[in-house]
């Protein structure tokens, strides 16, 4: 959409946005604040056209009147929707709505002046800027690198945003840097098996640690067998790419006296199915079957360029390609993990919560954490409960709870709770091992992931899975999101660290 998006503190912009209420006319401070940059009577020509409802991202436009020096200003007065509903996640929307239209005239600047609705609902410059920051950030993904001769190449430009509120505009920055740690995780996500090998995603892994100074470390080889991740080694060994799991630390400079937040993200680079292959078009998009650990990657990245929290963070990437070859692990296999839990495997597509085990015993184990979040894309179970509009969140712990819904509500990232009960973990009962990775009669089956990975956590430590199958990918042009890989979960942890 733009090469880049900044913003500047200085100098006029080509396009100018106010907003309104639905059924509303501009309220008295915005028209103040048009006067002042000498727009008020295109601000009024915008507030009379018929398409000047108030409805959510309801467009009208005018143009103030050319000079000989300088052009008319074009004024955009965005609907705002309902005022009784009102909240910042709009902004993000908004503010999309608003790129679109500007990238689509060629514009180069945009001024947001947003300060009389702001006023009128009781709400925060500064995180109504970022919710702004992050829609026209996310807006501006470009992934081009994969089309060849046979595409012409787009025309794009930069775009520089401007505010007269410091708070807005301090939290514009701060939602363009958070945009683009996200867009990292939708580049990762939307990079091919080919090539998001493994090897490929250690390395960017490395990469990041080396442009951050996050410490790392990676498991792989006989180090795996050394530390006995069983569930890597077997579930890889499938595939001429070879598992491994990353290890990614923030140390702030002056650390507060807490145990370190744990992420895990579960990293398919690709997942056939194995020996249980996928059916029909199963296979097709599982190059994104690695976008939990894309979306921690992601996330470390914001941690430490943006939010810098005093409290150390670490990060666990379970690594590996679920395929097939003479050595690939088979339904009816046995695995025993390094906390003694063995496990019966009934059926090899049911994978990701094979590896997610290695690295939660490891947090236990050896993090001392205060907290655990896995994001995984872990059960087709979710999407059909939850479709594409929240994802799935297991969580007992009352107090992570609450943090968890307040940062994914800050993000504009729904979640929302599905149980967590005896009788799932029941479910995964086995007649062989001590459990099943995949129970036959499909009953709750995002439950029974979350049953399963049960078993890998102390129940002394506070622990959330999110299963993020239904809402990784948008499926559709919407909002700041063009159809394809939506980075989510790297803006709500952003904001579950920041918090605390």
């Amino acid at each position: 959409m733009f090469t880049s998006i900044s913003v500047s503190r200085k100098g006029a912009s080509d396009s100018v946005a106010f907003a309104h209420f639905q059924g509303e006319k501009p309220d008295s401070r915005t028209l103040s604040l048009a006067a002042g940059l000498g727009l008020k009577d295109a601000l009024l020509a915008a507030a009379a056209l018929p398409e000047a409802t108030g409805d959510a991202n309801a467009l009208a436009e005018s143009f103030s009147a050319p000079t000989k020096s300088t052009p008319g200003t074009r004024v955009i007065l965005i609907g705002l929707g309902d005022k009784s509903k009102f909240n910042i996640n709009a902004l993000r929307h908004a503010a999309a709505v608003l790129g679109r239209r500007v990238a689509a005239v060629k514009g180069r600047s945009l001024s947001l002046e947003f300060d009389g609705i702001l006023a009128a609902t009781k709400s925060d410059p500064h995180a109504a800027g970022t919710a702004a920051g992050e829609g026209l950030g996310l807006l501006a993904w470009v992934c081009d690198q994969f089309r060849g001769k046979a595409t012409p190449a787009p025309k794009r430009h930069a775009l520089s945003l401007r505010s007269s509120d410091a708070d807005f505009a301090t939290g514009l920055t701060r939602g363009l840097a958070l945009a683009e740690s996200t867009n990292l995780t939708r580049t990762l996500s939307q990079t091919p098996p080919n090539i998001a090998t493994t090897t490929f995603m250690a390395d960017q892994a490395k990469k990041l640690a080396r442009a951050t100074g996050l410490k790392i470390k990676i498991w792989e080889g006989q180090d795996l067998v050394r530390e006995r991740f069983q569930g890597l080694i077997n579930v890889g060994k499938g595939s001429i790419y070879k598992p491994c799991l990353i290890r990614l630390e923030y140390n702030p400079p002056i650390a507060k006296a807490a145990k370190p937040a744990v992420l895990v993200g579960k990293t398919m680079t690709y997942d056939t199915g194995g020996l249980s292959l996928k059916i029909n078009n199963g296979m097709v998009g599982m190059k994104r079957d690695k976008d939990g650990g894309c979306a921690v990657l992601g996330a470390m990245h914001a941690i430490a360029t943006t939010i810098k929290p005093r409290r150390r963070v670490v990060a666990l990437l379970a690594v590996a390609e679920n395929s097939i070859n003479e050595e690939a692990y088979r339904p009816d296999d046995v695995i025993t993990y390094r906390n003694g839990v063995t496990v019966e495997v009934t059926n090899t597509d049911a994978e990701g919560r094979l590896v997610l085990a290695d690295a939660l015993c490891w947090a236990c184990e050896q993090e001392n954490p205060g907290y655990i979040v896995d994001l995984a894309t872990l059960t087709g179970g979710v999407i059909t409960a939850l479709g594409s509009t929240y994802a799935g969140m297991f969580c007992d712990h009352d107090a992570l709870r609450a943090k968890i819904e307040s940062a994914a509500d800050a993000a504009g990232e729904r979640v929302w709770r599905l149980p967590m009960h005896q009788e799932y973990r029941d479910m995964m009962k086995s007649p062989i091992a001590d459990i099943l990775n995949s129970n036959p009669n499909r009953k709750a089956h995002a439950g029974q992931g979350a049953a399963f990975l049960s078993y890998f956590v102390e129940d002394k430590i506070p622990w959330c899975h999110l299963d993020i199958a239904g809402v990784h990918v948008a499926e559709k042009n919407s909002g700041p999101y063009i159809e394809g890989p939506t980075g989510w979960g790297v803006r709500l942890l952003a904001n579950l660290i920041d918090a605390d």
